[in-house]
């Protein structure tokens, strides 16, 4: 089972983002999440007429290893490990720190 997931609120725990709060967009791959507004860096696009795309310096998120990232716990307002319980026979996530389901609401 995934601990983070696209939808979930995660707070950025290491580099230059650090202390970032934000929205996880897509999972690129296992190792890798973009999460909306932190490690934006700026392209250079050329313009494709064919797609009627203007050309011009462009900021995009760019991918942050999931080890540099934690679930927010809105509850304690910190970064939370995740662990898995079972309840009513299906896997369910759950903060460590106060046991209180992933995404329920409060």
């Amino acid at each position: 089972m995934n601990n983070i997931r696209k939808g979930d609120e995660v707070i950025v725990i290491a580099g230059k983002n650090r202390k970032a709060r934000g929205v996880v967009l897509e999972r690129v791959n296992a190792d890798y999440v973009l999460v909306e507004g932190v490690n934006v860096a700026k392209k250079h696009v050329k313009p494709n007429p064919m797609r009627n795309e203007t050309g011009g310096i462009v900021e995009r998120a760019m991918p942050i290893h999931i080890s540099n990232v934690a679930l927010f716990n809105p509850a304690t307002g910190k970064a939370d490990r995740v662990g898995v319980k079972i309840e009513d026979g299906k896997k369910v996530r759950i903060f460590r720190s106060n046991g209180n389901v992933v995404g329920a609401k409060a």
